[in-house]
């Protein structure tokens, strides 16, 4: 058992997401230098003393929101951070992964390609990590990759509750579309949260992250389709399987997806589309200047707060859903089913004053 209480320590990919945590928490992030020398190279320095500590990483393996980086800077930091760590013998370390990136590389789809989210994988052992904390893989298997305890949350009740409280969909009238084969699960589970029925689109991929919809299954005529990904990559599917549900008789589209990539210009293109409202979390920082009328961004911040709570002190994982399902639908939902925690758990002393100065310093330059 760790000999300390649970350090947090955050990468420049998601740094906002991992202020907002430790908030929460009542704790601040981990003092840490973390930016590049004069060549590019990563420079990582921690400013904390660590020996025995519970150590958690928050980085997202996505693009930082500072220009001129890229998911490969993302992922070197926090390789370093983890080497950094167990360097200075930390107890335990927990490499908290928002948004894993690569995980759509997670098979050979033809000859003489490489299996990318097994590779991370393997270079997050090598690291040092002991522990992955994630939010919806693309693929459930990644966790196989790993021959650590992998908790992999999800962020369907938080999509599902927004939906539900804010948006009134609920019932007969909605329609839960899967954008593809692969999907149907996910659209299953989520419509069992919506008391509603599921509908499929099927589509073919000519080349990479080009998609062409070729039939719709299920009965759409006169519902709101909710359209229910793990991403939102580049929006094309999305965009060309909302016109196919509109063709087919549904009244209006919404689309609902835990991480909010918006690569290629995905967020204006589908701010100009049929679509009423994207709802993504923010697992992947998205800007505000590109949000636009459509974009809804909802937090998992509390989700991994929790989470993170809990293992440092030993306690269930599982019992979040258990909770999360008994108050779904309710008002203030979010706030009822985290933080379960007796008073004997509670979190460290606040130190919101650390939080400010030390999370939101900029990175300096080496």
């Amino acid at each position: 058992m760790a000999t300390a209480k649970p350090v947090l320590f955050s990468g420049n990919s998601n740094r906002a997401l991992a202020v907002e945590i430790a908030h929460i928490m009542g704790t601040h992030v981990g003092k840490a230098l973390v930016t590049t020398f004069a060549n590019e190279e990563c420079r990582i320095e921690i400013h904390e003393n660590v020996r025995g500590a519970d150590a958690f990483v928050i980085q997202s393996i996505c693009k930082p929101p500072e220009p001129g980086r890229s998911v490969n800077d993302s992922l070197m930091e926090m390789l370093l951070m983890i080497d950094a760590l167990r360097r200075a013998s930390a107890y335990r370390i927990t490499a908290v992964i928002p948004y894993y990136g690569y995980a759509k590389q997670d098979k050979k789809t033809k000859g003489r390609e490489p299996i990318s989210a097994k590779l991370v994988a393997n270079l997050l052992t090598t690291a040092g990590v002991q522990r992955i904390l994630t939010v919806d893989l693309h693929a459930a298997q990644i966790q196989g990759f790993f021959d650590d305890p992998v908790d992999n949350l999800t962020a369907s009740f938080i999509l599902a509750n927004h939906l539900i409280n804010t948006k009134k969909l609920r019932g007969p009238g909605v329609v839960v579309v899967s954008p593809d084969a692969g999907g149907v699960a996910r659209a299953e589970a989520f419509a069992k949260k919506l008391q509603s029925s599921v509908a499929i689109v099927f589509k073919r991929r000519p080349r990479p992250d080009v998609n062409e919809v070729s039939e719709v299954v299920g009965d759409l005529k006169g519902k709101t389709a909710v359209i229910i990904d793990d991403m939102i990559s580049t929006g094309g599917t999305l965009v060309k399987a909302s016109e196919a549900l509109l063709e087919r008789g549904a009244t209006s589209v919404i689309t609902c997806a835990t991480h909010g990539i918006f690569a290629a210009g995905a967020a204006k293109k589908l701010n100009d589309s049929p679509i009423t409202e994207i709802v993504v979390t923010n697992t992947v920082p998205v800007p505000e200047d590109i949000r636009g009328d459509k974009i809804k961004v909802l937090s998992v911040g509390r989700l991994l707060a929790e989470t993170i709570r809990r293992i440092s002190a030993n306690r269930s994982v599982s019992e979040l859903y258990n909770d999360q399902e008994r108050t779904l639908g309710q008002d203030g939902a979010e706030d009822q089913s985290l933080f379960s925690l007796g008073a004997s758990d509670s979190a460290p002393e606040t130190q919101h004053a650390d939080v400010r100065d030390v999370a939101l310093e900029p990175t300096r330059k080496g």
